[in-house]
């Protein structure tokens, strides 16, 4: 029982001191935050042009545990985690996702949400794929470099239509363009809920999947620092409220 006791008593102490250790950053006293700010309802620019989304309030308030300044860097997601390794920003908070070969070369916080990728269709016409097989022979739009790229090409003969991020191929879908377009479950929801977009969600694929805080491997402190103000924000309360805020649900759990 020693070994687990320990390390249960060590977590439980780390809860009530928000700013046990000061991590490495690249600016002292500042946090920076590299995002798309293109990719709603996760990180996004209002009415106002003020940066919004689920992403950044989960960054903001993991700033704040850490006493750091949130910066944001904004960037296209086909050069985000380049971007990272290059130290244009400390960590990334942009539903990146967890995958074996992103872990070869970049680290991760412990998950903070969870998701399926889903199919896009236009919400008029009788096209209802519900698997990638189902979408073979056809255009269907991806953002560039994403883990929905690779799944499409993993799959074979789809047409995969690349673009810098979910506005400009959401838009071409509904014009007729694409086929089809693939992205998050949740995005779809919070679509078709808030944007009045002429959009639908069709084929859920797979098993939800994790997505992580993306930070250099290296940099071993700032992760350590981080998986603990996640698990101040679950234990507080915060968390749950920006979740149910977005989405009405808890998307910590699969």
């Amino acid at each position: 029982m020693k070994h687990v006791i320990l390390p249960l008593l060590a977590l439980t102490l780390g809860l009530g001191s928000a700013h046990a250790a000061a991590p490495s950053t690249l600016q002292k006293g500042v946090l920076k935050i590299g995002m798309e700010g293109t990719y709603a309802p996760f990180t996004y620019k209002d009415d106002k042009g003020n940066l919004t989304g689920f992403d950044v309030d989960i960054a903001r308030a993991v700033a704040a545990k850490l006493g750091l300044k949130a910066e944001f860097v904004l960037t296209e997601w086909s050069g985000i985690l380049a971007g990272l390794q290059a130290n244009k920003y400390d960590v990334i908070v942009n539903q990146v996702g967890i995958t074996a070969e992103r872990q070869k070369t970049i680290g991760f916080s412990k998950p903070y949400a969870y998701s399926s990728p889903q199919i896009i269709v236009k919400k008029t016409g009788s096209f209802a794929p519900k698997t990638l097989a189902d979408l073979k022979g056809k255009r269907v739009g991806v953002g560039l470099g994403s883990n929905f790229e690779k799944q499409l090409r993993d799959a074979g003969g789809i047409n995969v239509v690349t673009y810098p991020g979910a506005p400009e191929y959401l838009a071409d879908l509904a014009a007729g363009r694409l086929d089809a377009a693939y992205n998050d479950r949740l995005l779809v929801g919070y679509l078709i809920k808030s944007q009045n977009l002429p959009v639908r969600g069709a084929g859920v694929i797979g098993d939800p999947e994790a997505v992580g805080i993306a930070l250099k491997k290296s940099n071993t402190s700032l992760k350590t620092a981080v998986d603990r103000a996640l698990l101040q924000l679950k234990a507080d309360g915060t968390y749950a409220k920006i979740s149910r805020k977005w989405f009405g649900q808890d998307v910590s759990k699969p």
